[in-house]
């Protein structure tokens, strides 16, 4: 397969499975919006997320201090931020309209459609409506992966677009629990450990019922950040993407990703042999900041081996 090709079909799924993992972060925002709690905690748990996914400084050079309506919009709507969910779709159409011939029609059918439909959507229109476009974003995800499994060849293109879900996937999990465990300063924990803070983040990753099965008990962070760190069995923990991203990787192997496989390889093995006791013995914030890290090095890796040179996110 031609690298521009693996180029645009990784970068096409990486940006859908990240405009979900967006929504998802602001889901249990608006959900927690409903839960009566300080204005300190409620501007403080913003911060974090913004810090968790690098958007900080971005986001006071456009908008100053931190709001929660400004910081949903500039997350969710605002078209000149990179990593903002419509610009996200924006992204993907982009990405597939360059591989057309590669994936199917009805692949294209639906991340264009999608594209188009989220061009009407702004920030404007209230908090029911921006809860209602963050659920309109899981479900197109959602559609769109189903077709993606249901109607593409199991060739090289499809396992590209399986390695750039999952590698998303992975890190955006760990972001997710880092806006929930670290301080906004990195100057240590910030924990809420109130069950129904927890609660509300497992509902906005659909892992409530699937946490209730597993541990039959109050919900506490560290069962909650084990379950999504992990669990195998569990679709969006770490674990299984970790695995599947390896399964995929050596599907397409070549003479130059020898060391990329078996950095792949020896993080997988790090959660399916290792404890999380152990994992996290130094700090979960700490651990969340070195599996990013071995992420970004495998990212680097996938993008030497298969892909065009000099492309970032």
């Amino acid at each position: 397969m031609l690298s521009r090709t693996a180029d645009h079909l990784y970068w096409m799924s990486r940006y859908i499975e990240r405009a979900e993992g967006v929504a998802r972060m602001l889901d249990a925002h608006v959900r927690l919006a409903l839960l009566p709690r300080p204005a300190e905690d409620v501007l403080q748990g913003w911060t974090a997320t913004l810090v968790s996914l690098g958007a900080e400084a971005g986001y006071a050079g456009r908008h100053g201090r931190v709001t929660p309506g400004g910081a949903l919009d500039y997350l969710a709507f605002d078209r000149a931020n990179p990593g903002s969910i419509v610009s996200c779709l924006r992204l993907a159409r982009e990405n597939a309209r360059a591989v057309r011939g590669t994936i199917t029609s009805e692949m294209w059918e639906t991340l264009n459609s999608t594209y188009l439909e989220s061009r009407g959507i702004g920030p404007d229109a209230g908090v029911a409506a921006a809860a209602g476009f963050l659920e309109w974003v899981r479900q197109r995800s959602h559609l769109t992966r189903g077709v993606t499994v249901g109607t593409m060849f199991r060739d090289e293109a499809f396992h590209f677009t399986r390695i750039g879900l999952f590698l998303e996937r992975a890190d955006n999990v760990s972001r997710i629990l880092e806006a929930r465990w670290r301080d906004p300063g990195r100057r240590g924990e910030r924990l809420g450990t109130e069950a129904s803070e927890w609660s509300v983040l497992l509902r906005s990753l659909s892992a409530f019922e699937v946490y209730r099965r597993v541990y039959r008990t109050v919900v506490t962070p560290l069962r909650v950040t084990e379950l999504l760190l992990m669990n195998e069995d569990m679709p969006r923990s770490v674990h299984r993407s970790l695995g599947d991203l390896y399964a995929n990787l050596l599907a397409v192997a070549n003479d130059r990703s020898g060391e990329t496989c078996r950095q792949a390889g020896s993080l997988h093995a790090s959660f399916h042999f290792g404890r999380f006791d152990t994992l996290v013995a130094g700090g979960i914030p700490q651990a969340l900041d070195a599996l990013q890290a071995r992420l970004r090095e495998i990212g680097d890796g996938i993008s030497r081996d298969f892909l065009v040179p000099g492309v970032a996110a």
